[in-house]
């Protein structure tokens, strides 16, 4: 019977990591949700052998990781490497889904303003190895670019579909951004089959076991894609059936050395936004206080795999869903001070 929750913890480096770096991580994962700013140094780094704020810090400020809108028109987190060609897989379903949105606000922007954005963008950042949400609007504005905020978000988010920009160097409060040819090195291209199926590999590594529609649903994108990923490294992948559902193994997937522990998530965490389906590790009564229904996912507290409370990383107290069962967190709320600490 395959032990599906420690598979994953193993899986997405929460149990037995096996990295020192943070671009290691990233890297291992493909993209990871990085929605969140404040917790997503946490999210990265609890995922190797010593996680340190400082190592994610300069990880970021040199541009071996980024975060920009790529795949569900969400903010991710990627390595340099791998930015250009997630963007080319994800841009065209991205831009609907923008234009989509503005729509619903009364707003439009024509593929002409697009591209007159995009100039300006790239003008006023021309040289400037990182700039500011609000550095970039004053610069925005100086040059005529004016706009209500839903429509100049959009435009960020055209640019970064673009290939423009990207984010600059970390900032604990503030977006930055920079032009994604001044910061990140060319890459060789890949074809769409290739890409596709690199996305696949990266995906089902990290969050086997999964199924067709756990793929579907982090990347976006048309399941007749996804499906063609899966059959472009098909020898790479061990099918399992579980509970009536095919799930997917990578050949590099761990499924022993699992210890039992007691660890505190970040909100957003790929342990549960991975995932169409979260019931093998979040029972149902308690789902309202791991995510909501429109998409807010909380900082949550994972023992032996399950979800059973919830924590705050500032005043780092915590709140279980069965306050009866003793459980101690003194371990837990260590390694995350050390962290803060490094």
């Amino acid at each position: 019977m395959m032990n599906l929750p420690n598979i994953r913890l193993l899986s997405q480096q929460l149990a037995a990591p096996q990295f020192n770096t943070p671009h290691e991580v990233v890297d291992w994962f493909g993209f990871m949700q990085a929605q969140e700013k404040g917790m997503l140094p946490w999210a990265v780094a609890m995922r190797t052998r010593r996680p340190s704020l400082a190592a994610y810090r300069q990880a970021y400020d040199e541009g071996q990781i980024i975060r920009s809108h790529l795949f569900r028109c969400t903010w991710q987190l990627a390595t340099a490497q791998d930015l250009r060609w997630m963007v080319q897989l994800c841009a065209d379903s991205s831009r609907r889904a923008a234009r989509g949105y503005l729509k619903q606000t009364g707003g439009a922007i024509s593929e002409d303003e697009e591209k007159h954005a995009n100039d300006i963008i790239a003008k006023v950042l021309q040289g400037r190895s990182s700039v500011t949400g609000k550095e970039l609007k004053a610069l925005l504005d100086e040059q005529g670019l004016t706009d209500d905020a839903h429509t100049m978000s959009v435009y960020l988010r055209f640019a970064e579909y673009d290939g423009v920009i990207c984010s600059g160097k970390f900032h604990p409060n503030q977006n930055t951004y920079a032009l994604v040819e001044e910061r990140i090195p060319k890459q060789p291209d890949l074809t769409r089959d290739e890409a596709l199926a690199l996305l696949a590999r990266k995906y089902f590594r990290s969050h086997a076991p999964a199924t067709l529609t756990d793929f579907v649903w982090w990347t976006g994108l048309p399941i007749s894609a996804c499906r063609l990923g899966i059959d472009n490294i098909g020898d790479e992948l061990i099918e399992e059936r579980y509970r009536g559902e095919t799930y997917y193994l990578h050949a590099d997937t761990r499924t022993r050395g699992c210890r039992n522990q007691l660890m505190l998530l970040p909100s957003f965490d790929e342990y549960l936004i991975g995932y169409k389906t979260r019931h093998h590790v979040l029972a149902d009564e308690h789902r309202p206080r791991a995510h909501t229904n429109n998409g807010l996912f909380f900082p949550i507290i994972v023992d032996g795999g399950q979800v059973v409370g919830n924590w705050h990383n500032k005043t780092l107290k915590t709140d279980y869903f069965d306050p009866i069962v003793s459980r101690d967190d003194t371990t837990a709320l260590a390694r995350y001070t050390r962290f803060l600490d490094k």
